[in-house]
């Protein structure tokens, strides 16, 4: 198997689906990141078993096949390469991966792509389509009230919910709560869910690349697609907190104050 790419495009889809990895992983070959290469298409998976990435990139190869390398190596490898192109020979008896540059030749011993775990498949799934500015704003104004406490699983996380052409997004550590909504056009989706807060962090660092986002979901995992970037986790178990409860409804106290004023005076005080 052998095929050739930018050293540069690659390493930018390596270091969006190098998120998924972590570090002493349950099974070793998920340090690697998994290529799988068909009709001159590069597939990059990363998982850590409740998290799996996929990314896709265009490359020249002379057959399809599969194989898993190791991620780090392979990472701080072209992350020392110049803009060029490389190749990659794989030599499909040992595993061995050959990677010639202008700079040099490395090899790498990689690993059989078939024991690779399986990603999870989007079937019997709800689907909605969302504009990536309400997604970016949503994560971005909820995931900092999410809890670390893993006693209470369900607050490590954000609430997602879909109802009447509105997309609500609701995060608490019981000490604070944060409603986040929006309307959308939902007409026949009505449901919710739970995302870890893991997945929403490697979210929230990919979404810019594209204008809407279609996401799909059931009982157990949520996919995120958009672009040439694929995402699926497993969701959170469990009844969220009835968060209404402890939002009141007939408030008569307001104020209004000028953001940066009010911003200034606690940056003054937080001192």
């Amino acid at each position: 198997m052998k095929f050739s790419t930018s050293s540069t495009e690659l390493l930018k889809h390596l270091q969006i689906a190098g998120g998924a990895i972590t570090n002493n992983p349950v099974l070793p070959i998920l340090e690697d990141f998994l290529f799988t290469i068909k009709d001159n298409h590069l597939k990059i998976t990363a998982s850590d078993l409740d998290t799996t990435i996929i990314t896709t990139i265009d490359i020249m190869a002379e057959k399809d096949g599969s194989i898993a390398i190791p991620a780090k190596i392979l990472t701080e490898t072209l992350k020392a390469l110049p803009e060029q192109p490389i190749t990659f020979e794989v030599d499909e008896s040992s595993y061995n991966v050959t990677l010639t540059s202008a700079f040099g030749t490395y090899k790498l011993s990689g690993e059989n792509g078939a024991d690779f775990p399986e990603t999870p498949t989007s079937s019997n799934v709800d689907e909605i389509e969302i504009p990536t500015d309400i997604l970016s704003h949503a994560i971005i104004n909820t995931i900092f009230a999410t809890s670390s406490d893993d006693l209470r699983p369900t607050m490590t996380g954000v609430y997602f919910l879909f109802e009447d052409n509105k997309a609500t997004f609701v995060a608490t550590d019981a000490h604070k709560l944060v409603k986040y909504s929006h309307n959308i056009t939902n007409e026949s989706v009505s449901a919710s869910f739970i995302m870890p807060k893991k997945a929403l962090n490697l979210l929230k660092s990919s979404l810019a690349s594209s204008p809407d986002v279609r996401i799909s979901f059931n009982k157990s995992n949520a996919f995120f697609t958009f672009g040439n970037f694929q995402m699926a986790c497993r969701l959170i178990e469990g009844r969220y907190p009835d968060y209404n409860m402890v939002i009141p409804v007939d408030n008569p106290n307001i104020m209004t104050i000028r953001r940066l004023d009010f911003l200034n005076s606690l940056k003054r005080i937080a001192i």
